[in-house]
């Protein structure tokens, strides 16, 4: 009776797609027909051949080494990992393919069962993928390039648009600077004529009034010549004195004003003892006042010492206690407060005058500035801001409170100056 077993691997055998060698000690024993078909060899061709005749001649010698290594150590093994394997056909044409091995044991013999694929349309599709790639791979590289250019190209032309940027920024800060330096230039000529107008404005009307003081004054001396008129030729006397005292107060004000922009004032600081020289200027002050005016000096500490030039400090005092005299009515309070701190000097000086009007406040420390309703009152327009600038020079600063019709405040805090 047949066996079975054998009919159906015999099926599996002759009907198998793939190429099926049995291959004992190097010999073909057995090939089924998809093996014969894929080398091209007729019906039990195959048969005796050795295996090395299934492969290049320049690969036969190192295939019969490895097979020697595998029948000393038989096992099952997928060949052509990480290679690629080549197979001759009868015809002498090459084919890649795919072999596994097997071990069986055969009529108690062991042999080699080698499973054989044709991958040749597999390798032909890779290749096909693996040119595809490769032109994707140089277009995707062309292209990078010609993006590469283009940004480059933009980059310059970026480049290029802020370099000229840069230059018409340049271009107009230089124009603007131009303009700024004529508008600048054109406001100081524009200040200049204003200050001239006013100079020569003030100039004719308070030189005027005490040169004709002076010049009425000496033709009325001059008929006064008995001893009966001594009183009234004493009052012209008196009037020529103070009228020279008012022309010498105005040069003064104008030597200090040149000296002061100049720069020719220099600071000799001195250490004081605050309140005696406070006092003695007080005493000087009060030969200025008016019929029944009072000035209250109230000097904490009256032997404390400060350091800076007293020179300056006088004439910035002697400057705001005139105007408070000047400004107030008769029978009115100057007041002068001092309070002297290790480092600073604190001073305020308030009166009971005419006050400066809201509106004419934020002119009062300009060159030949005067408030509207002192018109009526002689001045120069030039004391308060000589005050200023003698401050800035002893380390000092000004304020100031002051209401129309009520009177003014001016605060002063002066610094120590280190003596040399």
């Amino acid at each position: 009776m047949t066996d079975p077993h054998n009919n159906t691997f015999q099926s599996i055998f002759y009907s198998c797609v793939e190429g099926i060698l049995l291959v004992s000690k190097g010999k073909i024993e057995l090939a089924n027909p998809a093996c014969e078909w894929l080398f091209g060899y007729s019906t039990n061709e195959l048969v005796g051949m050795r295996i090395e005749e299934l492969m290049p001649t320049e690969l036969r010698a190192r295939h019969e080494v490895d097979r020697s290594k595998y029948d000393k150590k038989p096992e099952p093994r997928q060949m052509g990992v990480g290679r690629d394997l080549v197979a001759l056909k009868k015809d002498g044409n090459t084919f890649p393919v795919e072999i596994s091995l097997n071990v069986a044991r055969v009529n108690d013999e062991d042999v080699t069962i080698a499973y054989i694929i044709d991958i040749s349309k597999r390798k032909e599709a890779e290749n096909e993928l693996k040119r595809s790639e490769e032109q994707l791979l140089k277009y995707a590289t062309e292209l990078e390039q010609r993006v590469h250019d283009r940004t480059k190209k933009l980059n310059s032309a970026i480049e290029d648009l802020q370099r000229s940027n840069q230059e018409l920024e340049e271009q107009i800060k230089e124009r603007i600077k131009a303009e700024n330096e004529a508008r600048i230039a054109l406001e100081r000529e524009k200040e200049l004529n204003e200050l001239k107008t006013r100079f020569v404005s003030m100039a004719s009307h308070e030189f005027r009034t005490p040169l004709s003081a002076v010049l009425s004054s000496a033709s009325l001396i001059g008929k006064y010549i008995t001893d009966e008129n001594k009183d009234k030729k004493l009052k012209h006397i008196n009037r020529i004195k103070s009228s020279v005292g008012e022309l010498t107060s105005i040069l003064n004000d104008f030597l200090s004003l040149d000296r002061l922009d100049g720069g020719k004032l220099q600071v000799y600081p001195q250490l004081i003892i605050i309140c005696d020289f406070l006092h003695e200027l007080a005493d000087e002050m009060r030969q200025l006042m008016k019929a029944d005016q009072k000035l209250d000096l109230n000097c904490a500490r009256p032997d404390s010492n400060f350091t800076t030039d007293p020179q300056i400090l006088k004439q910035v005092l002697a400057n705001l206690l005139s105007n408070a005299i000047k400004y107030s009515p008769e029978g009115s309070t100057v007041t002068l407060d001092v309070v002297v701190n290790v480092d600073c000097l604190l001073i305020e000086v308030a009166d009971q005058g005419i006050g400066i009007p809201k509106a004419d406040q934020k002119h009062l420390f300009d060159k030949f500035f005067r408030a509207h309703n002192a018109s009526h009152i002689q001045g120069t327009g030039l004391g308060l801001n000589i005050v200023q600038k003698y401050l800035e020079l002893i380390h000092g600063e000004i304020t100031f409170e002051s209401t129309e019709g009520l009177g003014s405040t001016f605060q002063l805090k002066i610094n120590a100056i280190e003596h040399e």
